[in-house]
Order: structure tokens, then sequence, then C-alpha cells
């Protein structure tokens, strides 16, 4: 009898210790993995013996064995990304950046390194020789590594210069990105992480929770960002989503013995209050803005990119259309804009202005669209003030993020699929992805955008977005009203009958 082919997980490796208590180390690893939907890999670097309250040994496996394992994964089970954890051994550590020095390149694996200097409990890894190698043999071949304030320290030699000084060593010494722990700085209600890249810079910030059941949370955060690596997402992203993971499971964290007790491993974080408020250079700070609601629901809408277009789909009775003006002078840009408002008013149309934000203001539009690159030229306290409703594209975590923080009328999710109409930056989400971010932000209304086709919009209305827009879809086709009446009547049905 045929069996059908089954779907597969992505491969992550651990390269790490054993911790007996199960709370940590490879144990921890492995279930995170499996939580985030990845098939765990585990090559073991030593055995501890340790509790919920200390570490009493360890002992390293022969650098034989160490490597037998590394050789026999790959040759059957090669990685998308390869997690480092405690690994206490010099020898053992010397024959793991000589593997990935030999292996990376020709197998293009990801390399995530969290540099386990002590255990919770106390107990102290650090030797003179392990730090050297740190230093100057693996840090080349990262892609991150997620030091605490004392390990970034140890590891730079700068023990007493800024945590700045102490990242940008690092770096120089060929370190990819960073991910910089802010959990030892005592004496503060919310706890700061920066992502630090030479291409770009985050401050990660969440509440500090109060539990003392937290055995285990370095190991558990690097593996859920090398586990969301392997799904795609870039390093940037990864993060996010290894901090709202790691959130998650302290939130649910148990006891396990008189000591800290262990994380609670769940799916994939997707509830607002598990992910970090977001802060990048760039970002201008506003104590508080309040764009206006969009009353009813969005349902389906064009993004047309003439005054011609909205007159031939008028008749046919469109609530909302985005109008996206990309060619002409300022002048006939600005004509197209004056009239499409005031056919909007007669037709009682809720129009939205792509980018031109100032036309939208002194014309009067029912609302704006920006793109990520225009949330910081555009006067978003004026756009508020005016009662104009605001419409943000993401294409990201850390874009959907930035966008919820603005708390705007509505955010568009995309591009789902590959789509011709414009350069994009990004590779398609994809429905997984989609369904992910619309459960994210179940207080705003969402719209999906990019390559949706009638053959495609009932799957991509399943992921729970509050509407979808669509561009060739109507103005490509060789009878686009028709068209467009098709998209009406089935994204109208589809929420009539989920209501």
């Amino acid at each position: 009898m045929h069996k059908p082919d089954l779907a597969t997980k992505p491969i992550v490796w651990a390269i790490a210790s054993s911790d007996s208590g199960g709370g940590a180390g490879i144990q921890a690893d492995l279930h995170t993995f499996a939580a985030l939907d990845c098939h765990g890999c585990s090559v073991i670097a030593a055995v501890t013996a340790q509790n919920s309250t200390e570490v009493v040994g360890y002992e390293a496996i022969s650098q034989a064995l160490f490597v037998t394992q590394l050789n026999c994964l790959l040759n059957d089970m090669p990685p998308r990304v390869i997690k480092i954890g405690l690994i206490p051994d010099a020898g053992l550590l010397e024959q793991l950046a000589s593997w990935l020095a030999q292996h990376k390149n020709q197998y293009q694996f990801i390399v995530i390194a969290d540099p386990v200097l002590s255990s919770s409990t106390g107990y102290n890894f650090v030797r003179q020789s392990t730090l050297s190698i740190w230093r100057h043999q693996l840090l080349p071949l990262l892609d991150l590594i997620t030091p605490n304030l004392p390990e970034l320290a140890l590891l730079s030699q700068l023990l007493q210069a800024e945590v700045a000084s102490q990242a940008e060593q690092l770096l120089q010494w060929g370190a990819k990105a960073l991910l910089i722990k802010g959990g030892h700085c005592n004496g503060t209600a919310d706890i700061t992480d920066h992502f630090i890249s030479p291409n770009s810079s985050l401050q990660l910030t969440q509440p500090r929770l109060s539990t003392v059941h937290n055995h285990g949370t370095g190991c558990v955060l690097s593996s859920a960002i090398a586990a969301a690596c392997a799904h795609g997402y870039d390093l940037a992203d990864s993060t996010i989503i290894g901090r709202a993971y790691l959130q998650q499971a302290l939130c649910h964290s148990y006891a396990t013995g008189k000591g800290a007790g262990s994380l609670q491993h769940h799916g994939w974080p997707t509830e607002p209050h598990y992910f970090p408020k977001l802060t990048q250079p760039q970002d201008t700070h506003y104590d508080t803005l309040s764009f206006a609601a969009i009353a009813a629901p969005i349902g389906f809408y064009p993004v047309v990119d003439s005054v011609q277009w909205l007159k031939r789909l008028l008749p046919f009775e469109p609530d909302v259309i985005q109008l996206r003006l990309k060619h002409g002078t300022a002048l006939e840009i600005e004509q197209q804009i004056a009239e499409a408002v005031a056919l909007s008013r007669d037709y009682k149309l809720r129009l939205f202005i792509n980018d031109h934000w100032q036309l939208a203001l002194k014309h009067a539009a029912y609302g704006v669209h920006l793109g990520q690159q225009d949330l910081t030229t555009a006067n978003l306290p004026a756009i508020a003030a005016a009662g104009l409703r605001l419409g943000i594209s993401t294409h990201s975590y850390a874009e959907l993020l930035r966008a919820r923080q603005l708390q705007p009328s509505y955010i568009a999710l995309g591009h789902i699929f590959a789509t011709q109409t414009k350069q994009m930056p990004s590779q398609p989400q994809g429905l997984a992805r989609l369904k992910r971010y619309a459960a994210l932000c179940s207080d705003t209304p969402t719209v999906a955008i990019g390559g949706i086709t009638a053959e495609r919009l009932v799957a991509v209305l399943q992921c729970g977005v509050s509407g979808v827009a669509v561009v060739s879809a109507v103005t490509a086709q060789a009878e686009p009203e028709q068209a467009f009446s098709r998209f009406k009547h089935q994204v109208e049905q589809h929420y009539a009958h989920y209501a």
C-alpha cells in the first residue's frame, strides 16, 4: 500500500552538553526545536552531573567520538542551522572550529552560538584556553553569538569598557551579528537585549518576569533563534521570535526541584504580550498617537494607479480602493488625487492614498497608506490629528512590531506570493507566516497583499486576515470589472459565513 509523503521538518543541530536535570543544555535545545516544528539532532560535547541547585561536575567526551558524531550526522542529516552551547573542553572547541571551517561554505548552514561560560547556579567553565579559541577561531565562523553582559566582557577582553565598545570588538574579530542579553542589568523593571550587526541595530525590551524558575534561559533563547532561522526567517526576525518564545516559556515555567525550575515549552508564540517592544536608531518616539479606526471591515480592495481605473470600477460599488500614483509631475499627481478624493465622496468610497501623505492631508482623503521607509519622514501626528486613517505595509516581524507600536488603522501583510507588480526586497511570506502575523494582530485589522489570485483567495482568507488587496488580479485581467466583482462577492461571502 502506498504511503503518502510526509512533510519534512528543517534539521537543526545542537552541539552542546547534556544536563542531567533536564532544564538546560541538549535537553532544553531538543525541547525547543520540537516545539518550533524542527527536527533536532544532538552532538554531545560533555556530560554534566547537575540538578536544580548545583553543577557537581562534568566529563568531556573524547575528541575522536566528538568528530565522529559531527561527520556521521553530516553524511545523512545535514543541518540548516547549528546551535552551539556549552563546550567546556578546549580540545573539543578547537576541533569544532576546524570542522566548521572545513564544511560551512560547502553546506551553507547558519551557526548560532551561546557562549556558556558559567552556569546559572554559579559553576565556572571559563578557561583562558577556551576563551582564546572563541575569540580567534570560532568568532569568524559565527552568524550570531548571544553573550550575556559578563560573557561579553570576558570575550572582548575589555572588562571595564562600554558595552558598545565590547560589541564592536567581537564584530571586528569576525562575528557577523550579536544579541547582547541584558538580564544582568539588575534593578530594572524591564530587560533590554541589543541585536547588533553591521547593517542593523535593534533594542528588544520586555518586562522582567518575577520567577525563580528560569533554568536554561540562555539555551532556550539561542535554540529558538536557531529554529526560526531554520524556517527561513532572517537573523533579526529570528531574534524577535526567539525572545517571544522565551518570554512565553518563562510565563509558564514550573518547579522541578529545590532550586530554579524549568521553562515550559509551547508552540509558536502568537500573543502580543510575549513579543518585545522594538526600538531602532532611526525611529521617532511618540508619547501617544491615535489614528481613526476603520468602522466597517476592510474586506476586499484593489490597488489602482490612476483616476481612470477608479472611474472604471466605481459603477461596481467598491467599498475601499487604494490609489498608488508612481508617475507624473507633482502637479499631475495632485490633480489626480484631488479628483479621486472628490469622486470618493460622491460614491461613499473609502479611498486610501499611497505614499503622498501631504496631498492626502491637503485634500482630506479618507486615509493614507505608507511603506516602512515613509514612517521616518511622514508627519504622523498631523495625519492622526486630521482624522485620516493610516495603513502601514509590513514584510517581516521587525516591521510588523514597528507598525503595531504606532497603533495604525490597519496593517498590510505582504507580499504573500511572488508578484510582478513591483520589485520586492524580501522573499514571499507564504501562508504559514501570514497566519502567524494575523494571529499576532488579533487586535488590529490586517490586509493580505501580494500575488493573491482567485485560486489562492480562500486559503488566504482562512489565515485570519481582515481583508485582501490585489493589484494585477484585477487591473491585468482581460475583463477587470468582472474580476473585481468576483473577488468582491467571494470575500463578502467568506466574511458573512464566519460572522
